[in-house]
């Protein structure tokens, strides 16, 4: 069975004629305006923009974010049926409030490699790895700009910059913990937690994952060798005689 026969189909996930060709026509518009959503949050934030830019900023991205909401709820009201699509696209709904997490549909485009694709099994690790490292990325951008507008000016705090904000995210989304820097605002543990809690997630997935391949190497060398020894006639060098 085929990654692609495992995965429901656009009947499945109560799409219609309508709903597809819309999500077809918008996505790269659509991806390219949440990529823009980042920038300018990025901006905002590590520029500590204050005044009329910072209203103007603010305003941008909330234009943004309807944008996305229109988007859902006319392919809501176009979809084949509604409760079946509303399970299958929660991403979707995430997208409405946090705009980051539309790129992580953009690592699909990496899981298309021929390298990627020779057996079931190793596509979908493969689509695992990419998709765990790209969201832990994201996620660590995101709660790094969290917290960081969150602790800057609060006294008492030390995420003082965006590199201490980043590196204080890296060591939490790893479970290092060093301990150095740490949140004192009620957003900043919020976050926290959030990436504490999706670290853990994401870590272990990636961890998994590449345990799986490199045991499924194996037990193709070993498949191989001994396939190969049967050939010859001979002893397989690997298995005691006793």
């Amino acid at each position: 069975m085929t990654l692609s026969s495992a995965q429901p189909s656009a009947r499945d996930r109560g799409d219609s004629a309508a709903t597809t060709r819309w999500e077809k026509w918008t996505y790269w518009p659509l991806t390219g305006l949440a990529l823009l959503w980042i920038f300018v949050y990025t901006a905002q934030v590590i520029g500590d923009v204050r005044g009329t830019w910072q209203g103007v900023t603010s305003a941008f991205m909330l234009a943004l974010q309807l944008v996305f909401a229109v988007d859902y709820v006319v392919r809501l009201v176009w979809s084949r049926r509604k409760g079946t699509w509303f399970r299958h696209h929660l991403l979707d709904l995430g997208v409405v409030f946090v705009p980051i997490l539309r790129p992580v549909r953009l690592l699909s485009a990496l899981t298309r490699l021929t390298s990627f694709t020779r057996t079931a099994g190793s596509s979908v690790r493969a689509q695992l790895v990419i998709y765990g490292l790209g969201s832990m990325l994201l996620l660590v951008w995101q709660v790094s700009l969290v917290v960081l507008q969150a602790e800057r000016h609060t006294p008492g705090a030390n995420i003082l910059t965006f590199g201490d904000a980043v590196w204080w995210a890296f060591c939490t989304v790893t479970t290092v913990g060093y301990g150095d820097y740490a949140p004192v605002t009620v957003v900043g543990r919020i976050a926290a937690v959030v990436l504490m809690a999706g670290g853990v997630v994401l870590v272990g997935l990636i961890v998994a994952t590449i345990s799986s391949w490199a045991s499924d190497r194996v037990s193709r060398t070993h498949a191989l060798r001994r396939a190969s020894v049967a050939e010859s006639g001979g002893d397989d060098p690997a298995t005691p005689t006793g």
